[in-house]
């Protein structure tokens, strides 16, 4: 077991900005991805993340690009992630496609590997039943964007021991997170407050209530938010808003989190939000 080798599977926006936090801080990092495209477009964006960093936080990177670089290595399969410590799972919000990823790290990883699982609703309760060893099954849900958000929402399934929860916030510490824990129910907290923000929010620019500009200049200048919901939704991914919204539909079966209309249109038109180049604003690529 490799104390300070750390699994990220998924090199999208937050596996990407992952796996830049990670190396930076003395880790050896192997991203995982389905296809080498996918590997390399993580790559570009590490290297474009990493000048943001030093460019905006009072706390620099103390390790060169180069260095940086050396400590992640790039995979299309899990089989290197044998010896890894931790295990962070960031893939997009869909049951089959998190089950079909952990039934195959259960038989590669050691016994003592702990899995963060990075979900904004999916039940860590339900991860941990499909794993050998539940107890080492632990939900973190990353802010994006991940090397300029200390904060991490820890979230505690029915199975997941009070080792696994010490352990998951020794590391989260040791590179300059703040753990919060708190316990398994859909959505946790913040998903659970920020989706319905965001969907009602949507909701006010299909009744034509306002501009989506207008929207998060109320936010922004009347609340002292630093990013207007809209603008949040479109980071993170509109696709992911859609999926986290469904999961809450379905596990409240509450009628406030159905998800507006034109959310489901834009996703349909793949106006996905910063990483398509359109959401409900326009986005360079």
């Amino acid at each position: 077991m490799n104390t300070k080798h750390v699994g990220v599977i998924g090199a999208g926006v937050m596996g990407a900005d992952m796996a830049l936090d990670l190396s930076a801080n003395g880790y050896q990092v192997t991203l995982v991805d389905v296809t080498e495209e996918k590997l390399n477009e993580a790559l570009e964006k590490i290297k474009k993340t990493y000048q943001l960093v030093q460019f905006v936080r009072k706390k620099k990177i103390s390790l060169s690009l180069e260095d940086v670089l050396s400590q992640i290595q790039l995979s299309t399969s899990f089989e290197g992630l044998h010896d890894a410590h931790i295990v962070i799972e960031n893939v997009t919000e869909d049951w089959e496609i998190k089950k079909t990823i952990y039934e195959e790290l259960r038989d590669i990883c050691s016994k003592e590997t702990i899995y963060f699982v990075n979900t904004s609703c999916i039940s860590i309760t339900k991860v941990g039943s499909l794993m050998h060893h539940p107890e080492k099954v632990i939900g973190a849900h990353f802010m994006n964007p991940v090397p300029l958000k200390a904060l991490v929402e820890v979230i505690r399934g029915k199975a997941t021991s009070d080792e696994t929860v010490e352990t998951a916030k020794g590391f989260l510490k040791s590179f300059d997170k703040t753990p919060v824990v708190v316990h398994d129910f859909p959505g946790f907290v913040s998903n659970r407050v920020l989706m319905l923000t965001i969907n009602e929010a949507i909701w006010a620019v299909q009744d034509q209530v306002a501009t989506p500009a207008d929207v998060d200049k109320i936010f922004r200048g009347g609340f002292g938010h630093k990013m207007g919901p809209l603008a949040t939704g479109d980071l993170i991914g509109l696709d992911t808003i859609l999926n986290s919204l469904l999961v809450l539909y379905e596990s409240y079966k509450d009628p406030k989190f159905r998800p507006c209309p034109l959310l489901v249109k834009m996703v349909d038109a793949g106006e996905y939000g910063k990483k398509s180049g359109k959401g409900f604003f326009q986005y360079d690529m």
